[in-house]
């Protein structure tokens, strides 16, 4: 079973929180986003799911065109038990976050906060990087496989000297140039650590490198709530950003970082 499938199962159980089928979704929205920041050769587009459950709300990003905008507006009204089997992987898992999110939320779990100020997308953006690489824990020398890649936090890597493979399903290539490789599963072997996007568990890539041995640490705005419940289970540390994410405006904002005992 996957990893997502088994918390699926551990929250229908009533062994997460309170009983799914007595929570329901009372909003659910896609945001679309564009961005190019400032001084920067390249643009991006996310999309991104999100459902409210009570006072919290769960997210999932997506490719553009994987998902109906009916399909979401369809989850209005509908308990957090009925969609945590719904045939949408996103769904599902903006579903659980949601629902995971008002049983523990980040400021009563034991993470640390950090707060991100306000600035420009590009300075919002090095910030919240430069934080997510603490979690990194790489000395120079270490090689540091990037699944989804962000250029502010390659820019964190290279500044501290570490080596990475930037790595992503649409390929390309980095601010710097780098050709990135869209075969995580072949780059794995030459690295010591993996920093991935919380998209992984949205687009099922995520149980591979769990099982990947290598320290694995994650960034996510996807299942931000989903993806600390993994810490000790293949995942060392994660980053998690709950919705309104940093991009949405300039003022500030939080981020909470969650990191393996010891």
């Amino acid at each position: 079973m996957t990893a997502l499938g088994t918390l699926i199962d551990r929250a229908r159980s009533g062994a997460m929180g309170p009983d799914p089928a007595e929570q329901s979704v009372s909003v659910a929205f896609t945001t679309h986003q564009g961005v190019r920041h400032a001084s920067r050769g390249q643009s991006y587009r996310n999309r991104v799911v999100s459902l409210r459950v009570g006072q919290a709300v769960g997210s999932c990003a997506v490719e553009p065109g994987d998902i109906a905008d009916d399909d979401v507006h369809d989850c209005v009204g509908v308990t957090v038990a009925d969609l945590l089997g719904h045939p949408s992987t996103p769904i599902r898992v903006a579903a659980l976050d949601a629902y995971l999110m008002g049983a523990r939320p980040h400021e009563s779990s034991g993470a640390q906060s950090v707060h991100i100020g306000p600035g420009s997308s590009l300075e919002k953006s090095m910030a919240r990087a430069s934080a997510v690489v603490d979690l990194v824990d790489a000395t120079p020398g270490a090689r540091v496989l990037v699944v989804g890649v962000v250029n502010s936090l390659l820019h964190h890597l290279r500044e501290r000297g570490i080596a990475y493979v930037p790595c992503d399903l649409k390929g390309g290539r980095t601010e710097w140039g780098e050709p990135v490789v869209t075969d995580a599963d072949r780059a794995l072997a030459e690295c010591d650590t993996v920093l991935a996007s919380g998209m992984t568990l949205g687009n099922g890539s995520l149980d591979a490198l769990l099982g990947s041995g290598k320290r694995l640490v994650l960034f996510a705005q996807t299942g931000s709530a989903v993806l600390p419940r993994l810490l000790g289970a293949g995942v060392s540390a994660v980053s998690a950003e709950p919705y309104p994410f940093f991009w949405l405006d300039g003022g500030p904002s939080t981020i909470h970082l969650y990191r393996e005992a010891s």
